[in-house]
């Protein structure tokens, strides 16, 4: 199987054209076949929504606000739209981003993938290939690593101009109201400028690239407001602009009847924008610059953005567009699951839950396109936008317990279409079936990296996406979609362990979830070793369903692999690391997941290969003492509460997701900030809904219910619909 980057983005983008246009009719989320509808809803949905929608009142970079339909998504100042850039460009870059948009920079001469020297690790006595040499190699390994990246789109802005003629400044826009409607993906913006009040509003279509935008004021009239389109290079920095490269790049025009369409040309990328408006005209005023400007007291204009020409022939306006949203997101909260936790006691209790809500409308924004997503999203670029494939898990399971499995499933399609390449690399460096990749743009060839090559814990996860699938769906059509990623997975996993003194070990060379040791000589991590098993497993459970008799070989790896290494009482992060809660209590606490991102056992382990409860109990207990939280990541927290809530802990899980600490703060929009330049961090977001629902199912397990239904655990009080079991 091969295919050409350009034919996959534009498979990815989807239809958009008169098949779309009819689907303005028909935008309800997918549903899955095991719960498409609850019974006898009794949370006030809306007002558990509406409570939680974003209120801004003054310039905030971590207030930007982001409208979308998880494969598109425009992000916005006080204004509603991009109109100063300067002072969000440092924190929380203002973007447009689709998932189709990606540039790939011209190599300098002698630049050619095809001559990357591949590094030598010994595994065992053998000598195995990995992309991790920059020595000697570094303009080929770095452009290599950035391209591509994803392209900002397109800045649509407001101009906005003072009595003297010059342009405002954020301090002259005040009074200052900017909601958005969480209920129907619809943003308001209101404030003053210049003596008079401005009010402008955005969606986006929720099954095409389109930007509504609805502004009304009596500035319009005067000239003194209109609205500005225009097209930076790109660049792989996490702003993605290049604003002084206009050479580099052309934007060809033709104008119509109250439309333009404009064809953008990046190097070997080619795009498509068509922008319509009711009333007023488009004037060129740079070589990639173009501004609308009305006669009346409102402008109205739909900007639709395509990775084919000829995309729309009608395009939709503001009132048809913003209907389409509200049908959309009204069903994305009905339909899914929900929680409510206004009946606790606990302080904390709103917060969490304004966390919740916002992290669903942040994933779906964010974590619903056609290929895995990256860490920040449709945001701006973080590791050039490309892929992590270890933080797909992250980004996507939640979306099957809060029954929204169709939106996850949209990027698991993206396994088969890499699975040439994932074959290539278990060929190069010997070993069985196909081993996935880690960091990726597109096209699924890996980024080289001293770190990414030598990951494993990203193997088992098709094979977690597999069985939660069909957990959902057990179907035969379930099982012919996955049966080939499942066992090819699998056999490399089975390849890999290597049979050393009557056990198979994972290791050397191996980069743990932590990646704060040394490659050469890490053998043995428990996580590893955990997700190891539950892979196997399953793939044997998959040759049953497919009448297939258990492979020989993963049976004698699973009966003979290395128990999980533990002193203490506790677990190890890793084998022979007795220091690791004094030395190595920082980055993830990854030994955890083991029992809690991980299923538990189907039962109490009979001997000492399986996660011992008991064990992990204590080992929680050291976690939460000694581990250094200022250091980790914002998903490690959900992890730890996904741990505690699996042990029955279910105060302590509660506690462990309101952790404080900078990697643990959400912004005013939802956001998790992680460090200067990672502002935003979706695999927080993601691993809090996933983390809730395993403590929801826990929950109901264990936790005393009163007369109305509502949980209790302390000072926490749960109501939730539609939550179902992850594995």
């Amino acid at each position: 199987m091969e295919f050409t980057r350009r034919e996959m983005l534009v498979g990815s983008a989807g239809v958009i054209g008169a098949a779309v246009l009819a689907g303005c009719q028909n935008t309800k989320p997918e549903s899955s076949s095991r719960a498409s509808s609850l019974s006898n809803p009794t949370i006030d949905r809306h007002a558990v929504i509406s409570r939680h929608n974003p209120m801004v009142q003054k310039l905030d970079p971590y207030a930007a606000l982001t409208v979308g339909n998880g494969s598109f998504a425009f992000t916005a100042d006080i204004t509603g739209l991009q109109t100063f850039l300067d002072p969000y460009n440092t924190d929380f870059p203002l973007c447009t981003m689709a998932t189709w948009a990606w540039h790939t920079t011209p190599p300098d001469p002698g630049i050619d993938p095809a001559n990357y020297r591949y590094k030598l690790y010994d595994s065992h006595g053998r000598q195995v290939p990995y992309d991790t040499d920059v020595k000697g190699q570094a303009p080929l390994a770095n452009w290599m690593r950035e391209n591509p990246h994803r392209m900002h789109i397109g800045r649509v802005g407001l101009v906005l101009e003072k009595p003297d003629g010059t342009e405002a400044l954020p301090r002259d826009v005040t009074t200052i109201q900017q909601w958005l409607e969480l209920w129907t993906g619809i943003q308001e913006s209101q404030f003053q400028f210049a003596g008079q009040r401005v009010r402008v509003r955005t969606t986006v279509h929720p099954a095409m690239d389109a930007l509504a935008i609805r502004i009304d004021s009596p500035l319009i009239r005067n000239g003194q407001l209109s609205v500005r389109i225009a097209f930076p290079y790109p660049t792989s920095a996490v702003n993605m602009a290049d604003w002084r490269a206009a050479e580099k790049h052309r934007s060809n025009v033709v104008l119509g009847d109250h439309r333009a369409d404009i064809t953008r040309h990046v190097d070997e990328s080619t795009y498509h924008v068509a922008a319509a408006w009711r009333d007023g005209g488009l004037k060129q005023a740079g070589p990639h610059e173009f501004v609308l400007s009305g006669s009346g007291a409102s402008l109205e204009c739909t900007i639709v953005f395509s990775p084919t020409p000829g995309g729309v022939s009608a395009i939709p306006m503001f009132k048809q567009i913003a209907s389409a949203s509200t049908r959309y997101w009204e069903d994305f909260w009905t339909e899914g699951a929900a929680i409510d936790l206004s009946a606790s006691t606990d302080p904390r209790a709103a917060e969490l839950e304004r966390r919740i809500v916002l992290s669903q409308y942040n994933t779906a924004l964010h974590c619903a396109g056609p290929m895995p997503p990256s860490e920040t999203g449709l945001l701006f670029n973080s590791w050039y936008g490309k892929s992590h494939l270890e933080m797909h898990w992250w980004h996507g399971v939640h979306f099957a317990a809060w029954n929204r499995l169709p939106l996850f499933e949209r990027s698991l399609d993206f396994y088969q279409r890499i699975l040439p390449v994932a074959r290539d690399i278990a060929v190069r460096q010997g070993y069985e079936g196909v081993r996935w990749p880690k960091m990726v743009g597109p096209e699924g060839l890996d980024s080289p990296s001293p770190v990414g090559p030598l990951l494993i814990w990203q193997q088992p996860h098709p094979i977690y996406y597999a069985e939660l699938c069909y957990q959902h769906n057990p179907t035969p059509e379930t099982l012919q979609q996955w049966q080939e990623i499942v066992e090819q997975t699998a056999r490399f996993m089975a390849s890999y362990a290597f049979l050393q003194d009557n056990r198979y070990v994972l290791g050397p060379p191996l980069k743990t979830v932590s990646e704060n040791t040394d490659p050469l000589t890490t053998t043995n991590a428990t996580f590893e070793l955990a997700y190891w098993r539950f892979g196997l497993a399953t793939a044997q459970k998959w040759r049953q369903r497919r009448g297939l008799l258990p492979d020989p070989h993963w049976a004698d790896v699973l009966s003979r692999l290395a128990p999980l290494p533990q002193a203490g009482g506790r677990y190890l992060m890793q084998e022979g690391m007795t220091d690791t809660y004094s030395k190595w209590n920082w980055e993830h606490p990854a030994l955890l997941g083991a029992y809690g991102m991980q299923p538990p056992p189907p039962a109490p382990p009979p001997n000492r290969l399986g996660v011992d409860p008991s064990v992990m109990r204590q080992t929680l207990a050291e976690v939460m003492k000694v581990w250094q939280w200022d250091r980790c990541w914002g998903w490690d927290f959900p992890m730890t509460a996904m741990t505690a809530a699996r042990v029955g802990e279910l105060e302590l899980a509660f506690d462990a997701l309101l952790i404080d600490s900078p990697k643990n703060h959400y912004h005013p929009n939802g956001h998790v900030y992680q460090r200067p330049g990672l502002t935003a961090y979706l695999p927080a977001n993601g691993g809090l809904l996933s983390a809730i629902a395993i403590l929801v199912t826990q929950a109901k397990r264990i936790a005393t219910a009163d007369s109305t239904g509502w949980l209790h655990a302390g000072n926490w009080a749960l109501h939730s619909e539609g939550i179902s079991p992850l594995l």
